[in-house]
């Protein structure tokens, strides 16, 4: 089992759309994905009463500091991805499932407030590992980039970020109609209908190399194990 959490101290840097596709790619392919969602706007747990049951996937909802390291416990042998959602803030329910994560994704339109609020969780990462003795894996990945972007463009804002130490995911999140219809209309990438939704097929290439690029930087054994996690986790949450 995984642990992956989307984290920007900042609102509406496109963290709930990005845990969303990951989630639903992960489901699609056959893994047992359960969703997290610590957002108080609840975006996601609205979009699973729309779309009614999808397979291999399941949301909780009203997830709470001393809720969610329980609710990771109890999964761990039931899900292979724990997806926690949370909300643009920089709290006590942030902090826990940063220290919970295997990976945390960290995303960022490329404008400066979306930056402070990387700036913001990448400080608390650094804090944790601090004061837990541990080591958080972490990325930045850009989201809501306009498909007419040049290459080299993206390359120069992930070469300014390399420079300050921050890793940046080479599969970048492109902004597609698909995605804001998911949430209004429910269901998946899968499900949507192509002659109804542009560009669906360039929709489900980058949820396809987004989540396999995440995939890759998962350790094949963790290198801190599930209780040690927990037992971090648990004096914090109580």
């Amino acid at each position: 089992m995984a642990v992956i959490t989307f984290a920007n101290a900042k609102g509406g840097a496109g963290k709930t759309t990005a845990a969303l596709i990951l989630s639903t790619e992960l489901a699609r392919q056959g893994n047992r994905v359960v969703v997290l969602d610590a957002d108080p706007q609840r975006w996601i747990t609205s979009w699973s009463e729309v779309s009614g049951n999808i397979a291999n996937l399941e949301v909780i909802s009203h997830v709470t500091p001393a809720s969610l390291p329980c609710h990771i416990r109890e999964l761990k042998d039931q899900a292979d991805f724990i997806v926690i959602d949370l909300a643009g803030a920089k709290d006590a329910i942030v902090a826990l499932a940063l220290g919970l994560s295997d990976q945390v994704l960290i995303p960022v339109q490329g404008c400066a407030m979306d930056a402070r609020g990387a700036v913001q969780i990448l400080e608390l990462i650094r804090q944790i590992e601090q004061k837990a003795r541990v080591r958080i894996n972490h990325s930045v990945v850009l989201t809501r980039v306009n498909s007419l972007v040049t290459t080299r463009a993206l390359q120069a804002i992930k070469t300014l970020l390399a420079s300050r130490g921050v890793s940046v995911l080479d599969t970048p999140i492109i902004e597609r109609t698909a995605y804001r219809e998911i949430f209004e209309c429910g269901g998946t990438l899968q499900t949507m209908d192509a002659s109804r939704v542009s560009n669906l097929d360039k929709a489900r290439e980058n949820a396809f190399a987004l989540a396999r690029e995440i995939q890759s930087l998962l350790p094949v054994m963790a290198k801190r194990s599930l209780a040690s996690r927990l037992r971090w986790a648990l004096p914090r949450a109580a």
